[in-house]
């Protein structure tokens, strides 16, 4: 592939946004995402919600793709009744980004979750969530830091070799393991911070929030693998089997 791979990444749907005389509904994305995108060496596309049946046309046009953060997954895409912590859903956008997860599953286009979107690629592929979980979201509205650390001979650990303090903010975590998926990060609290489908095409999701610090890598690892020339599997694979 020549030039930059292209990466989509998924975004709010916001009412009531205010940016200069107007408020109106947006579609919106903090800017640390695309920013951080551009300096790993990726273009940034934003995919703000659709209808779930346009997602494989949508992922075929991306080299790469990044489920970003945002609100709590609602419960039923996991089988639970929601905890009374549990946030208000955003039925639009899980059924929006669950669609893209598997077209990117499906397709074998490389894909990173980050923080909801990790719990998002964990549910698609069938697992299960802690609804809520305490010392991971201190302060409202402001991110906290903590220690993760890498398991020897995952993808993340190949990207990030040694213990790291990653920017946090979240009070749901993965419970059951999705298909296919294992665990290659872990918190001084043995919360998994990370997760991946070894083998096949590159499957990460983190549990912090990259686009909030100066580490690079993890995202560099993404556009590394979408700017790849490997050849990428053709149609559905058994990357959906928790559907």
């Amino acid at each position: 592939m020549s030039g930059r791979p292209l990466i989509g990444i998924s975004t709010y749907a916001e009412s009531g946004v205010r940016w200069g005389v107007w408020q109106l509904d947006a579609a919106l994305l903090p800017a640390g995402y695309p920013r951080l995108v551009q300096r790993a060496g990726g273009l940034a596309a934003m995919l703000p919600p659709d209808a779930p049946e346009h997602a494989t046309a949508a992922v075929a046009r991306l080299d790469g793709l990044v489920i970003a953060g945002g609100p709590d997954v609602e419960p039923v895409h996991y089988g639970a009744e929601p905890d009374p912590r549990t946030g208000p859903p955003a039925r639009a956008r899980d059924a929006w980004e669950l669609a893209l997860i598997r077209a990117a599953l499906e397709r074998g286009v490389p894909l990173l979750g980050i923080c909801r979107g990790m719990q998002l690629l964990n549910v698609a592929l069938g697992g299960t969530l802690v609804q809520h979980i305490d010392g991971h979201a201190e302060v409202p509205g402001v991110f906290g830091h903590h220690p993760v650390k890498p398991v020897p001979g995952t993808r993340y650990a190949q990207a990030v070799p040694e213990e790291t303090s990653v920017p946090t903010y979240h009070h749901q975590a993965v419970d059951r393991l999705g298909t296919g998926l294992i665990p290659s990060a872990y918190a001084e609290d043995g919360t998994v911070e990370a997760v991946e489908r070894p083998g096949g095409p590159w499957v990460v999701g983190v549990q912090w929030h990259p686009e909030m610090g100066e580490d690079e890598r993890v995202v560099r690892a993404l556009v590394a693998a979408a700017g790849s020339d490997e050849t990428r599997p053709a149609g559905p694979s058994t990357a959906s089997a928790g559907r």
